[in-house]
């Protein structure tokens, strides 16, 4: 019998004195800074499209034969025209899952056996696969969520990209404007049409003055 899927996190999630425990807007509370870093990377893609905290709470045999409980971390819903399957996951430090792997591998065998009856996925987030270029890139792009940029504004800067092909941010600005105090007022939005999806770029590399981008949209 599968497990229930719950609406709300079936753990209550509190504050301990050894974890960091804290809210990210629009995807729920996180008992570690790695969990909170990988809600940050969830919050900014655009192929996700739903994202619950700890979904359900999966029955299993432990290793003294016992039956236990496991609740994993998340439930990660993606947009159906990615074609990507739901993702069932568990945030662990890779030390942590070294110290307790003979715990931990009853546990996510009966997570990969769920996911196999739901047609999910199961995955196992380390900090090898968060804590990136691209997790810098969604925290500085973050930086810039709140900037506002007209339609007039954003034509006129894809225009000019599409002149250009592919340009630096440097070479860009050049192309934008010549004085220098208008070139600094425009860094922001073109930081912020990057982190829109607008203006294309390789987010896995470090973000700087000498980054390739490209235009995304037509005007």
């Amino acid at each position: 019998m599968s497990a229930i899927l719950k609406h709300e996190p079936v753990r209550k999630i509190g504050i301990t004195n050894r974890s960091v425990s804290g809210l990210v807007p629009g995807k729920g509370r996180y008992e570690s800074s790695l969990e909170r870093d990988l809600m940050e990377i969830l919050r900014f893609d655009p192929l996700v499209s739903n994202f619950k905290a700890q979904p359900l709470t999966i029955d299993y045999v432990g290793r003294d034969g016992r039956l236990s409980h496991y609740t994993p971390d998340g439930l990660i819903y993606f947009d159906r025209t990615s074609g990507e399957l739901p993702v069932l996951y568990e945030v662990k430090f890779r030390q942590a899952f070294r110290d307790d792997w003979k715990n931990l591998l009853p546990k996510f065998r009966a997570a990969k056996a769920e996911c196999f009856n739901r047609g999910w996925r199961f995955q196992v987030f380390t900090e090898r696969e968060i804590r990136t270029p691209y997790l810098d890139n969604v925290k500085f792009l973050r930086s810039f969520h709140d900037r506002e940029v007209s339609e007039e504004m954003t034509a006129h800067i894809l225009k000019i990209l599409w002149d250009l092909d592919e340009a630096d941010p440097d070479l860009l600005l050049c192309a934008l404007c010549k004085d220098r105090n208008n070139r600094a007022r425009m860094i922001p939005l073109i930081w912020r049409l990057v982190g829109m999806g607008v203006i294309g770029c390789d987010l896995n590399k470090p973000l700087n003055m000498r980054t390739p981008l490209w235009p995304v949209e037509d005007t």
